[in-house]
């Protein structure tokens, strides 16, 4: 528990503070916000507002994330190194996008194959490491499982490397790319994602408290996943980014997370086996 405050607390000041900084320096080099010219009129004055503050989002859950994991004297888990993974992974292609779109100053970044292939080799590359035997705990659970599940794994339901990997694929794109799609209001993305990444916090501890890799399990069924408490951490930690970034993100925006913030929140953990 400690562990989560301190990822959650960190990444909140970093933010915070880091967000105003980011302003000035993004405003500084003319790194604005470019609308749509057949956009609503209402939209236009949104133009040179500055973005990709997804970028201290990020940081701010990395740096908070492994700040937590320090001052406990814990080793980060190959759950947690890999949603990190993913989270940055697809941070880095909103970032191009971004850049892109700033560098020929018009609201056209990558073009969407490039987009969709960037996003398809990190998702895969996810799910192939996700499913790998060589990540196995010492209960032979893999990160991502194999098995069905609603409220439970099914263990009747197994089903096969490909076909996770493809569901792990559509989740990933699918939602990164949703809330890329729906992210057009001041604060709508941070201030969803913020409580979205708090529910997670819950479940994961939830989780943790009932989980079958603990010692000594006395009490009837437990939740058979991977690394519960780690990702309780890292769910804190966005949360906390997101908190800090909303306070300069809230209407009227001062900076926007840009496809930098969208894609990597987007991203979610539904492959994880929490």
């Amino acid at each position: 528990m400690r562990a989560i405050l301190l990822g959650g607390g960190l990444s909140l000041i970093l933010s915070l503070l880091g967000t105003r900084y980011a302003i000035r320096v993004l405003s500084a080099r003319g790194y604005g916000q470019e609308i749509r010219e057949d956009g609503p009129t209402t939209h236009q004055t949104k133009r040179g507002t500055p973005t990709m503050g997804g970028i201290v989002i990020i940081l701010a859950t990395v740096i908070g994330y492994f700040f937590a994991k320090i001052v406990t004297g814990n080793t980060p888990s190959a759950s947690a190194l890999l949603l990190l993974f993913l989270f940055v992974g697809m941070g880095t292609v909103g970032f191009l996008d971004d850049f892109i779109k700033i560098y020929k100053q018009r609201n056209l970044g990558l073009r969407s194959k490039a987009k969709m292939i960037g996003q398809t080799v990190i998702a895969l590359v996810f799910a192939g490491l996700a499913l790998s035997p060589w990540l196995e705990d010492d209960r032979g659970q893999t990160p991502a499982s194999r098995h069905l599940s609603f409220i439970r794994d099914l263990d009747q339901w197994t089903l096969p490397v490909v076909v996770v990997m493809l569901l792990i694929w559509l989740f990933v794109t699918g939602f990164s790319n949703a809330v890329n799609l729906t992210d057009g209001l001041d604060g709508l993305a941070a201030g969803s994602a913020m409580m979205v990444f708090g529910a997670y916090t819950i479940v994961n501890i939830w989780q943790n408290n009932q989980w079958c890799g603990q010692e000594n399990i006395n009490y009837g069924r437990c939740y058979e996943v991977r690394d519960p408490l780690d990702l309780a951490i890292i769910a804190a930690a966005i949360t906390g980014a997101c908190f800090g970034f909303l306070w300069w993100n809230a209407s009227p925006a001062q900076i926007f997370m840009g496809d930098t913030g969208s894609l990597s929140l987007g991203e979610r953990w539904p492959a994880s086996r929490s």
